[in-house]
């Protein structure tokens, strides 16, 4: 089924679980677009209307069922839009977000199938952008998100501490009689987190291997990040550091593209042919927030990202920013943010979703930009 024929079955079907929100199914969904304006000291510069600023645009559709004796059937199918065109996010499959089914125990939830990363589920104890915008360093380096065939555990809080793992199949085994295919370890997840008022802190993990069938470079992809925040009267202050190898370059820049696919890659695995894989990167930025009034939340940031390997492709950033809630249900968010490549770097900016209008090659390598988001985010 293409692309086309699959949405032509989205436009029957969601209006048709729209209307049977009371039988425990709800369809909800979100806008979030934004004019973005980038500037290099190269002199180029480009402004464009974008989707995904913090939550990118999105339909899906979630439900349950009671079971009995403590249990509850649980699933989540939702898919990514690109609300500036009306395309969909990724035109190879329909719920490209997540599509799991799940079961909720007194011993803790199970779920399995297409899922969001631990990673990417902490954003909002990483800074007051939610990790996502111009204005998250962190975000700039890149987030892994979301893969298939994923099984994940979760326990209940228990002390404020709740433990979550994942387990995804690489799907590659041999014949029979054979011996398993090369290359098949799974992909792997770890998340620890603490809550408990007015503090909040945890480690979050990834690591995926190369396909030994192809790999000639055998650095494993790894991800790790610490954070911690405080809630302080009308705000808080967020602390966040990560480790990894997962940069690489691309047409677009020295620092365009990542190793693992942050959303996708057949068997949970990657080539193993990049040499930046043994190129680590030390990323950290503190940030705080602080509420003026029930409608207005304003923010800074400062971060900076180290080449490990004393390659000189790092890079420092900056940012200011605000969200002022229209009502319930839809924000108005503005940032400025800086970032300052050094001379063998090429980061770039990027947000929930990467810029549609975006700057690439000289204007990035080595270069300071400047960014601008003006955007609205509606859900429902």
């Amino acid at each position: 089924m293409n692309a086309k024929n699959l949405f032509a079955w989205a436009t029957v079907a969601f209006p048709a679980l729209a209307g049977a929100q009371s039988a425990g199914v709800t369809l909800y969904g979100n806008f979030d677009e934004y004019i973005g304006h980038v500037r290099s000291s190269s002199g180029a510069h480009v402004t464009g209307l974008n989707d995904g600023a913090i939550l990118r645009s999105r339909l899906g559709v979630r439900g349950s069922e009671d079971l009995g004796d403590g249990l509850l059937l649980k699933y989540n199918l939702e898919l990514g839009l690109n609300a500036d065109t009306g395309t969909g996010a990724d035109s190879s499959r329909l719920f490209d977000r997540q599509a799991w089914i799940g079961l909720a125990t007194k011993a803790g939830e199970f779920r399995a199938g297409r899922q969001n990363t631990e990673i990417f589920m902490i954003g909002g104890a990483i800074d007051y952008t939610d990790r996502t915008t111009f204005g998250s360093v962190i975000n700039t380096f890149g987030i892994p998100s979301r893969y298939d065939n994923d099984f994940s555990y979760r326990t209940p809080r228990i002390g404020g501490v709740e433990l979550t793992l994942h387990y995804a199949l690489p799907e590659n085994g041999g014949g029979v009689g054979q011996q398993p295919a090369r290359g098949n370890d799974p992909l792997v997840q770890l998340a620890l987190d603490y809550t408990r008022a007015p503090f909040r802190f945890g480690y979050v993990g990834l690591q995926a291997s190369p396909n030994d069938a192809t790999a000639t470079v055998h650095e494993k992809v790894r991800y790790h990040n610490v954070y911690a925040n405080y809630r302080y009267g009308r705000g808080t202050l967020y602390a966040a550091f990560v480790r990894s190898n997962n940069s690489t370059a691309s047409a677009n820049g020295n620092n365009a593209a990542t190793i693992l696919s942050n959303v996708s890659i057949p068997n949970n695995h990657f080539a193993g042919t990049d040499l930046n894989a043994a190129r680590y990167y030390n990323i950290w930025q503190v940030s705080a927030d602080y509420r003026v009034d029930a409608r207005l939340r304003v923010g800074a940031l400062y971060g900076a990202i180290r080449d490990t390997s004393g390659g000189n492709a790092g890079a420092r950033g900056a940012s200011v920013g605000g969200f002022y809630d229209l009502s319930r249900r839809t924000s108005l968010f503005a940032f400025a943010a800086w970032l300052k490549n050094d001379p063998a770097a090429g980061f770039r900016f990027s947000s929930s979703a990467g810029p549609s209008a975006n700057l690439a090659g000289d204007d990035v390598n080595g270069r300071r930009l400047t960014g601008l988001q003006l955007g609205v985010l509606h859900k429902f």
